[in-house]
C-alpha cells in the first residue's frame, strides 16, 4: 500500500479516538473475509429504444370494391401467396367479358382485311387501322384481367397480421391501407445515444435488451448501422442494433431499456459489502498479521495485542478509491492488491487494529 494511503489510515484512527490511546477489545471478532480478485467493467450508455420488424409490409387494396370475403384475422401467420381478401368481381368480370367480345371482332376484321390487301380488294389503310383496332382491345382486356386479380388479394410474404381495419360488406377504395403483414424473428432496436459518444459509437458494439425495472437481459445484439447526423433538437444520434428473436419475446413497436456497451477492462474488484464510507473517503478492511498493524498502528496501543497468539489475524482499516459499482462490486483503482482478503461482515464493529476471528 502507498504511503500516502497508510498514512491516511492513521489520521482516520486519530479522528475515531476520543483521547489518548485507542483501546482495542481482546476478544476477537468472527468475520467473513474474500479475496481481491479481478472482474469485468464496463463503460455503458444506459437508454430506452423503441423494437422495429426488420419485415413490415403494409397492404392496401390494389382494386375498388365490396369485400364479400375476408380470409384473415390479427394474430393470424400468413404464408406468401395466400389469399387475403376477396372483394366483389361481378362488374369487373361483366366488363371483360364485353371487352374480349370487342377483342374476337377487331381481330377477325383485321384478319379478313390482312387477306383481301394482296388481292387488292381492300385498301392496306383500312387493314391497318383494324389492325391497331385489334391491338388496343387486346391490351384493354390484359389490363381488365390484371384489375381482376387484384381484386383477390393474396399475401406478399409470411408474417403475422396486425390489426384489420375491414370487414366484410365494407367498400374499399383503391390504395386504402387495411392491415400490416409483420415478421418479428428479426427485429432492429432504434436507439439515440448522445451526440458526446458519437466518436465512440461504432458497428459491431453490443447492445443489450431488458425490461424496465429489470437488468436481466431479455436479448443480446449489436450495432450495424450509424446515422450520419445528429437530431437537432434532442442532440442524439440514431443508432440501430439487430436482434434475433427466436423464442418471440421481442415485439415489434415494443420500448426497452437498452444498454450500449462502449468498452470493456479488466480491474480489481471487491463487493459491495466490503465498503464503508467515512467523511467522503472509501475504506476496506483488510485481514493482516500483527507485523503488518505494527507497520501502521495508528494511534491505538499495542501491548496486550503483543501478547496474542503469533496467529491472531486483525482487522486493517484500508482507505481505497473506488470506480464504478456494477453486479454489487466496485472497481478499484488504488489501495489494494490482488489477493489480499477483505473483510465482508461485521464492519460496523470493526475498528483498526481489532484482533479477528475469520470464519472462511
Amino acid at each position: 500500500m502507498p504511503n500516502q494511503q497508510r498514512a491516511l489510515v492513521v489520521f482516520t484512527v486519530l479522528l475515531l479516538c476520543a483521547c489518548g490511546k485507542a483501546k482495542i477489545p481482546f476478544s476477537p471478532i468472527t468475520v467473513s473475509q474474500i479475496p481481491v480478485t479481478t472482474a469485468q467493467f464496463t463503460d455503458d450508455i444506459d437508454t430506452v429504444s423503441t423494437l422495429e420488424a426488420k419485415d413490415e409490409v403494409h397492404l392496401a387494396a390494389q382494386a375498388s370494391g365490396r369485400i364479400i370475403e375476408l380470409k384473415i384475422d390479427q394474430g393470424d401467420q400468413v404464408q406468401p401467396g395466400q389469399m387475403l381478401v376477396v372483394l366483389d368481381q361481378a362488374q369487373i368480370r361483366a366488363e371483360l367479358a364485353d371487352f374480349k367480345a370487342q377483342e374476337q371482332k377487331n381481330k377477325l376484321n383485321w384478319q379478313r382485311y390482312e387477306f383481301l390487301v394482296p388481292q387488292g380488294a381492300a385498301s392496306a389503310l383500312d387493314r391497318d387501322e383494324y389492325k391497331a383496332q385489334y391491338i388496343a382491345s387486346r391490351e384493354k382486356v390484359k389490363a381488365t384481367e390484371a384489375t381482376l386479380a387484384y381484386s383477390n388479394l393474396r399475401s406478399p410474404i409470411s408474417g403475422i397480421v396486425a390489426d384489420v381495419d375491414v370487414k366484410v360488406g365494407d367498400v374499399i377504395r383503391s390504395g386504402d391501407p387495411f392491415t400490416k403483414l409483420i415478421r418479428n424473428n428479426w427485429l432492429f432496436a432504434r436507439v439515440e445515444v448522445p451526440a458526446i459518444f458519437s466518436d465512440r459509437i461504432k458497428i459491431g458494439l453490443p447492445v443489450f435488451l431488458s425490461k424496465t425495472g429489470s437488468s436481466d437481459v431479455m436479448a443480446a445484439g449489436e450495432i450495424n448501422s450509424v446515422g450520419p447526423t445528429v437530431n437537432r433538437t434532442t442532440q442524439g444520434l440514431l443508432v440501430k442494433a439487430a436482434f434475433e428473436n427466436g423464442n418471440g419475446s421481442l415485439r415489434n413497436g415494443q420500448r426497452l431499456r437498452t444498454r450500449v456497451q462502449l468498452d470493456t477492462r479488466e480491474e480489481l474488484s471487491v463487493p459491495f459489502a466490503a465498503v464503508t464510507q467515512t467523511s467522503g473517503q472509501s475504506f476496506v478492511y483488510r485481514v493482516g498479521s500483527f507485523q503488518e498493524l505494527e507497520a501502521f498502528s495508528g494511534n491505538i496501543s499495542l501491548d496486550k495485542l503483543r501478547k496474542l497468539p503469533p496467529s491472531t489475524r486483525f482487522a486493517l482499516q484500508t482507505p481505497v478509491t473506488l470506480g464504478k459499482l456494477q453486479k454489487q462490486h466496485y472497481a478499484v483503482t488504488k489501495g489494494l492488491k490482488l489477493g489480499e482478503q477483505v473483510i465482508t461482515t461485521n464492519l460496523l464493529k470493526l475498528r483498526h487494529g481489532m484482533p479477528i476471528s475469520v470464519k472462511n
